[in-house]
């Protein structure tokens, strides 16, 4: 390098340290600003079991009138909802201060809740429309595990594709108890409302127009209002079934070829599917895998969610297996146990019937079992699983899950699935 270029090179690369050094700092400065601008309006939620006095469950949420109404999530306070007799809310504020709130709204579907917490005059986020462009610096605030009121940076990402009801993709650090928070941008505005996070800088917001719909409807019904209850709950899953499932499986759900039959595959846009198959040559059989799902599931309990939708298929095959042998393996694969799990408190135990069906001509034998919700009237959990009969050296198990649905549907949906089960 000549004395030149020495020269030249040496101002330049002090240009890019000092630059680098001067962003950092500047947004350093606007996070700090941001947090001392707006942390008096977000407070910690807290449940407690009332017969202990113990802290069950704890998230964030922020204030959004001046009469002191509190936006967080559903799942927050979902003990409230479930049995209320055994547990009561209440919020920190950033000082200390401990006050009880109640809820008067939520949407459990979209994971979202209203408190009132009686205060007059405080600091006060205003929701409503806030556009905001891919690639935008956000903040959200909240009280990460319980360690205190934090802001943590992110970019906002758009919308997920693979879900019936709007979530942001943020790519943030959220973790647990933030849920309920806010994140906003540096001018104030609320863009969505902390929910989930996947890990890895993955995290998920409520878009922001739906706290400004449960609000509006919230403070518009201040005379009669029904009190919150699990008869809420109940019909908030019943109405978001018929949404969700008015035109699965009919005559325009896609199909696809799997070995010699042909199956249901992504039954609506938001739906996720992807697939595998072993490639052991070692092995006497093949199996081959096709499962879709959405993103979309609503929260009951820590243990316990509901609303979702699966499919699955298992193409099972050989060309070295004897008739006999074939038939073995294709009976432990239809007699796997794939049912989801659940609590006692939620739902009854399975009960299942088993019949040799055909459907358009295609011999099946199926398996179709139910379990009550215990508290949420006449919805449901179910699963059909069904085995294409006829050939010694391929098969087809088939399942479809449903997660909080009427019998009526459960009936109408297992009927469909069966007609688009065929042979090529």
């Amino acid at each position: 390098m000549t004395r030149l270029s020495r020269f030249l090179s040496a101002p330049a690369l002090a240009i890019c340290f000092v630059s680098s050094a001067a962003i950092a700092q500047e947004r350093s400065a606007a996070t700090s600003e941001v947090f001392s601008r707006y942390a008096s309006r977000v407070i910690k939620v807290q449940v407690v079991e009332t017969s202990s006095g113990a802290k069950a469950s704890f998230g964030s949420g922020f204030f959004v009138t001046a009469d002191g109404h509190i936006v967080t999530n559903y799942h927050v306070i979902s003990s409230l909802i479930n049995t209320p007799e055994r547990y009561r809310a209440e919020m920190i504020e950033p000082g200390g201060a401990t006050l009880p709130v109640t809820v008067v709204a939520f949407d459990a579907v979209n994971d979202l809740a209203v408190l009132s917490s009686g205060l007059r005059g405080r600091p006060y986020f205003e929701v409503g429309p806030s556009p905001v462009a891919q690639g935008t610096r956000l903040f959200s605030l909240g009280h990460p595990k319980d360690l205190g009121l934090s802001i943590v940076e992110g970019t906002y990402n758009g919308l997920l594709l693979h879900t019936l009801y709007p979530r942001i993709h943020l790519t943030a650090s959220l973790n647990p108890g933030m849920s309920g928070g806010p994140t906003i941008d540096d001018a104030g505005h609320v863009i969505g409302i902390n929910v989930s996070t996947q890990g890895n800088q993955v995290s998920f917001l409520v878009p922001v127009d739906r706290a400004t719909d449960l609000l509006r409807g919230a403070l518009a019904a201040n005379a009669g209002r029904e009190a919150p209850s699990l008869a809420q709950l109940a019909r908030q899953l019943r109405d978001h079934q018929d949404v969700f499932l008015r035109t699965m499986f009919d005559s325009s759900t896609k199909t696809m070829e799997l070995g010699p039959f042909r199956v249901v595959t992504q039954p609506a846009p938001f739906f996720r599917c992807w697939g595998d198959a072993t490639r052991d040559d070692d092995l006497a059989y093949r199996k081959s895998r096709h499962r879709c799902a959405t993103d979309d599931d609503i929260y009951l309990d820590e243990d316990q969610t509901t609303g979702t939708i699966t499919i699955d298929h298992e193409l099972v095959s050989t060309k070295t297996l004897n008739s006999s042998r074939f038939f073995a393996l294709y009976t432990s694969v239809f007699s796997s146990d794939n049912s989801p799990s659940g609590l006692e408190e939620f739902v009854t135990s399975w009960k299942c019937v088993t019949r040799n069906v055909r459907a358009d001509s295609v011999p099946m034998r199926a398996v179709l079992c139910l379990r009550r919700y215990r508290k949420l009237g006449e919805l449901y959990d179910g699963f059909l699983k069904v085995a294409v009969l006829g050939s010694r050296d391929v098969g087809l198990v088939s399942t479809l899950g449903m997660t909080g649905v009427t019998f009526d549907n459960v009936k109408r949906l297992s009927e469909r699935y069966l007609r688009l089960v065929s042979w090529r």
